[in-house]
């Protein structure tokens, strides 16, 4: 290599290194902002509790908090419901443009009656969602939801799944999740900022 172009070249490579951090960094930046990496997840047609169609749009219109659980949860779901419904009622007037909804992973038990039934004892602010087990799945794996039946005794089973809440902003972007078990000062302030999103 000629010994004249390697300052040229060690240049071009730190300019390089330099532009790709620099891009790496707004992105992620964007996404923990709530980014303007355009919708999160996949079209979906179901159902809610209230037998009334809920697409995609559903998550586009407002800020909305989405957990994905099952009405025979032992104990995350209720848990989770229970703690975002007391959120949500902490934040006032500041989360009153949040949407929350409880998405069904296991649609062959969990029919709009059994999903108004069991949610509406937890709360009045969050919407149960339920529809065709195909048409669940696929949007399960839009949305990037692990859910797996689990046999237990008697030839019944449990379900396995993904136990965080996910935030979505106004325009259905991806804004970060909250935990199970997540310090409820924590949760309180995501979704204050989720609201301003």
């Amino acid at each position: 290599m000629n010994k004249r172009l390697l300052p040229f070249l060690i240049v071009a490579i730190a300019l390089l290194a330099a532009g790709t951090g620099w891009i790496t960094f707004q992105s992620s930046r964007e996404t923990a902002n709530g980014g303007s990496q355009g919708p999160f997840g996949t079209p979906f047609q179901l159902t809610t509790m209230n037998d009334e169609p809920i697409t995609e749009a559903a998550f586009r219109q407002k800020p909305s908090a989405v957990f994905f659980g099952f009405t025979h949860c032992p104990e995350v779901c209720p848990t989770t419901l229970f703690e975002l419904d007391g959120w949500l009622k902490k934040l006032g007037v500041d989360g009153k443009d949040i949407n929350a909804y409880f998405v069904t992973v296991d649609p062959e038990r969990d029919t709009s009656a059994i999903m108004k039934s069991y949610v509406s004892n937890v709360s009045d602010r969050i919407i149960g969602v339920t529809g065709d087990p195909g048409k669940m799945e696929a949007m399960l794996k839009g949305y990037g939801v692990y859910a797996r039946k689990v046999p237990v005794e008697g030839k019944d089973y449990t379900m396995d799944h993904t136990a965080s809440i996910f935030l979505l902003d106004s325009k259905g972007g991806f804004f970060g999740t909250i935990a199970y078990g997540e310090n409820p000062d924590t949760a309180v302030e995501k979704l204050k900022r989720l609201s301003e999103s």
